[in-house]
C-alpha cells in the first residue's frame, strides 16, 4: 500500500540535483512513496514531430534545466556513508512515448552523421506494447533513467552525466521488482526521480529512448550493513554492478571492482577466485554511451551459480 504521492508539479519538479535543495517530502525508512514524473523534456503532451527544443512545456521548465525530476525525497536516517536502497514496486508508462535521434550536435550525432538532419519517432503505449507511426511494434520493459541522491559538492548538477550516487544511469536492467541501491553523500539522501523509458537498448545509442511520462511505486530503506561506492541492484534478472567514467573501458573496470566485492561478500571467496567466477558467470554490457560520462553495467544472473 502506498503512503505517499508525489504529483509532477509545482514544488516538487526540478531540473538539477543540489544538496541544498528543499525536499518535498520526508518519509520513515520503509515507507512507500507513488512518484509521477513527466518526460525527460518537461513535455506538457505528446509531440508528433521536429526536435526537442520545439515542443510545448510545463510553465515549470527553465531554459537552464536538464531532465524533469520530481522530488527530492528525505529519508530519516539516511547519512553520508549509508547506503540508501529503492525498490520499484511497480513501473507504469503512460499512454504515449518519443523517441529523437539526431537534429543537434552531440559526439555521437557527428559520428552517425545526423547533426543537420533527425528523426521523430511517436509512440503509442498501452502498457504492454507501442507502436510508432511507420508501424513497428515493441515490447515495452519500462524503467526509469534517472534516479539519483544528491552528491555533497555545493551548488546545482547537471542531471545528464551520472555519477557515483546514481542519477542519469540509463541501465535497462532497473525495471519493476528491482532494488536499487546507492551511496548516501548528503543527509536524507534527497532522492529525486526521473527520465522515464518505455524501453531501452543497451547503450542507448541515439540518445533517447521510448521517453515517457511515468507512475512509479517505491518503497526505500536505509542499510548500514551495505557499504557501497557505485550502485548496485537486485534485478530480477540478476545482481548488477555499475560504473560511470569518461571512458567505456574505465566504466567497465569499475563495474567490474564492485562485481567482485559483491561475490567476496556474498559467497566468502578471495579475491582471485572472485576474477575467476566473474569469467564464468558475469556479463559486462555498455549502459550507455551518450552522457557525456558512460556507462557499463556487470550482471551476475541469478541461477548463474548452482550451488
Amino acid at each position: 500500500m502506498t503512503g505517499h504521492t508525489i504529483e509532477a508539479r509545482g514544488d516538487s519538479l526540478h531540473g538539477f540535483f543540489d544538496p541544498e535543495l528543499t525536499p518535498v517530502l520526508t518519509v520513515e525508512p520503509g515507507e512507500s512513496v507513488l512518484v509521477h514524473t513527466l518526460d525527460c523534456w518537461w513535455s506538457a503532451g505528446q509531440y508528433t514531430g521536429g526536435t526537442p527544443a520545439e515542443r510545448e512545456r510545463v510553465p515549470e521548465w527553465r531554459p537552464e534545466f536538464g531532465h524533469a525530476l520530481s522530488g527530492p525525497i528525505a529519508v530519516r536516517g539516511a547519512a553520508p556513508g549509508s547506503t540508501l536502497a529503492v525498490r520499484l514496486d511497480a513501473v507504469t508508462p503512460g499512454a504515449w512515448g518519443t523517441t529523437v535521434a539526431g537534429g543537434w550536435s552531440t559526439v555521437f550525432t557527428e559520428r552517425y552523421g545526423i547533426v543537420d538532419e533527425h528523426a521523430t519517432l511517436s509512440w503509442d503505449l498501452d502498457g504492454a506494447t507501442g507502436r510508432n507511426q511507420l508501424g513497428h511494434t515493441v515490447e515495452l520493459r519500462p524503467f526509469l533513467g534517472v534516479i539519483g541522491v544528491a552528491p555533497s559538492e555545493p551548488g546545482q548538477h547537471s542531471t545528464i552525466p551520472p555519477r557515483r550516487t546514481g542519477g542519469n544511469l540509463d541501465c535497462k536492467e532497473l525495471v519493476a521488482g528491482s532494488t536499487l541501491y546507492l551511496p548516501v553523500a548528503v543527509d536524507g539522501a534527497l532522492l529525486s526521480l526521473g527520465d522515464g523509458h518505455a524501453r531501452q537498448g543497451d547503450g542507448e545509442v541515439g540518445g533517447t529512448a521510448i521517453e515517457c511520462p511515468m507512475t512509479t511505486a517505491i518503497t526505500v530503506d536505509v542499510r548500514d550493513d551495505l557499504p557501497i561506492s557505485t550502485p548496485i541492484a537486485d534485478t530480477p534478472s540478476g545482481w548488477v554492478t555499475m560504473g560511470v567514467a569518461d571512458t567505456v573501458d574505465e566504466a567497465g573496470y569499475l563495474a567490474l571492482d564492485a562485481m567482485f566485492d559483491l561475490l567476496q561478500r556474498r559467497l566468502g571467496v578471495s579475491r582471485p577466485e572472485a576474477v575467476a567466477l566473474a569469467s564464468v558467470v558475469v556479463d559486462l554490457r555498455v549502459t550507455q554511451i551518450v552522457n557525456r560520462t558512460v556507462g557499463a553495467h556487470a550482471v551476475l544472473p541469478h541461477d548463474a551459480l548452482l550451488g
